[in-house]
C-alpha cells in the first residue's frame, strides 16, 4: 500500500490486523482464493476458519479507480434506493467517498430538473463505455412506453440510451430484474425486467423486494475493483448471494426436519419458533442470502421475525400461488455443505465490518476523553 493509504487507515484508527482481517473477509465474499491463517480469531466459531488476503485482493484494493455510476428509476417505489443507503458492508458512504461517483440518481442527487438531466448527459458522454448503469424499477412497454415517462421521454427510451454506453448493467430489486409488482397479472402496463429488453450487454439481476443492500453494493464494488462481474446463475443473479435457498440456511430448518410446524401465527408452534412452511413459507424455493446477511446490520430477517418468506427474489413471485397459503407437500432436502458455509462468510463479513466500525468509534471516544 502507498504511504498515503497507510496514513488514511491510521487516521481512521484501522489497525493492520483489522485491515488484514477485513481484506480477507472481502476476498471470501467476492469468491477469491485465500491463504489459511495461523489463527482463526475474529470470525464466528462455526465457520471454523478465517481468511487472510492474497496478492490478488491487495493489488486490486491498491489499484482500483473510482467508477462513475448512473442510477435510473422507473416503475418503482424507491425501496431499493432506500435500502442501499442502509448498506453496511460496503456502506454507501464508503462507496461514494472511496470507490465510485454517483453521476446521476433522481432520489439522491442534490440537483433536479434540467440541471441534473444535463449532468447525466455529460456523464454518459464523458464516461462512455466505462460507467456502471444501475436500474431500479420495471420498464413498461405497453402503449409505446407511455405509462412511465421522465422529462417527456419514456422509460424504454431512457434505458436503451443509457445502456448503450454502459460497461455493465445492474438491475436492483425484483421490479428491475423480473418485472416485480408492476408485472403481476394482468400486467396492464406491459412491464418487463431489464434483461428482457437489453440483450447485448451484461446484465446482473439483484432481485428482492427490496434487494438486500449489501448484495447490490457488493456487486457494484466487485465490478469496480476487479473490472468484471461475479459468477452468475441461470437467472443472472450473483451466486455469492443467490447460490442457496433461504431454507438451506434457515435457523428453523431443524424444526422442519423434526416435523414441527406452526399452523397459525398465534399457536404454540409459532411462539416456539417452529417451521413456517405450512403457513406458506416459500424459503425452500427462494434463492437469497436473507438468512446470512439479514437486515439492519445483521439484526433479523422475515422468517427470524416470525413471517414466512414470500419468495421476493424469484420471477413472478406476486403470481406464484398466493401468500400465506398453507403447504403440505414434503420437501426434498438437500445436504448443508461447504456452499452454505461460503454464504455464511458473506454474512460474517458484514457483521465483522460493523464490529470493526463500532470498535473504532468507541476507541476514538475513549481517547478524546
Amino acid at each position: 500500500m502507498s504511504d498515503n493509504n497507510v496514513h488514511q487507515l491510521d487516521d481512521q484508527r484501522v489497525s493492520r490486523r483489522d485491515f488484514l482481517k477485513l481484506s480477507g473477509l472481502l476476498a471470501a465474499a467476492m469468491g477469491l482464493t485465500a491463504i489459511p491463517p495461523v489463527e482463526a480469531s475474529g470470525l464466528p466459531a462455526e465457520l471454523g476458519r478465517s481468511y487472510q488476503p492474497n496478492d490478488e485482493i491487495i493489488h486490486a484494493l491498491e489499484t482500483a479507480q473510482r467508477a462513475p455510476v448512473i442510477w435510473l428509476e422507473f416503475q418503482d417505489c424507491a425501496g431499493c434506493s432506500e435500502a442501499i443507503t442502509r448498506s453496511v458492508s460496503p456502506s454507501l458512504v464508503n462507496l461514494v467517498l472511496n470507490t465510485l461517483t454517483i453521476e446521476y440518481h433522481e432520489t439522491l442527487s442534490a440537483a433536479a430538473g434540467f440541471q441534473v438531466e444535463e449532468a447525466k448527459k455529460q456523464a454518459m458522454e464523458k464516461y462512455a463505455g466505462k460507467y456502471v448503469l444501475v436500474v431500479e424499477g420495471s420498464i413498461p412497454t405497453g402503449m409505446d412506453g407511455a405509462y412511465c415517462t421522465v422529462g417527456g421521454r419514456t422509460a424504454l427510451d431512457l434505458l436503451k440510451e443509457a445502456a448503450a454506453g454502459a460497461a455493465a448493467i445492474i438491475a436492483t430489486g425484483n421490479c428491475a430484474a423480473f418485472g416485480g409488482l408492476p408485472k403481476a397479472a394482468p400486467n396492464p402496463t406491459g412491464a418487463k425486467g431489464v434483461w428482457e429488453i437489453i440483450t447485448d450487454k451484461p446484465v446482473v439481476n439483484i432481485p428482492g423486494c427490496p434487494a438486500i443492500p449489501e448484495a447490490t453494493a457488493g456487486t457494484i464494488a466487485h465490478f469496480v475493483v476487479f473490472g468484471a462481474l461475479p459468477e452468475l446463475d441461470e437467472l443472472h443473479r450473483p451466486k455469492t448471494f443467490y447460490g442457496k435457498t433461504v431454507h438451506d440456511r434457515c435457523q428453523r430448518r431443524g424444526f422442519y426436519e423434526a416435523g414441527k410446524f406452526a399452523l397459525s401465527f398465534d399457536d404454540e408452534g409459532a411462539k416456539k419458533g417452529w417451521c413456517l412452511y405450512k403457513l406458506g413459507c416459500k424459503g425452500p424455493t427462494t434463492y437469497n442470502a436473507c438468512a446470512t446477511i439479514k437486515w439492519d446490520q445483521g439484526l433479523s430477517y422475515p422468517i427470524q421475525s416470525g413471517h414466512p418468506c414470500l419468495g421476493c427474489s424469484e420471477p413472478n413471485f406476486w403470481d406464484g400461488g398466493g401468500f400465506y397459503q398453507g403447504q403440505s407437500a414434503p420437501l426434498v432436502d438437500r445436504p448443508i455443505g461447504t456452499a452454505v458455509v461460503s454464504a455464511a462468510v458473506v454474512g460474517a463479513a458484514a457483521g465483522a465490518v460493523v464490529a470493526m466500525s463500532n470498535a473504532a468509534k468507541k476507541k476514538s471516544k475513549g481517547e478524546k476523553k
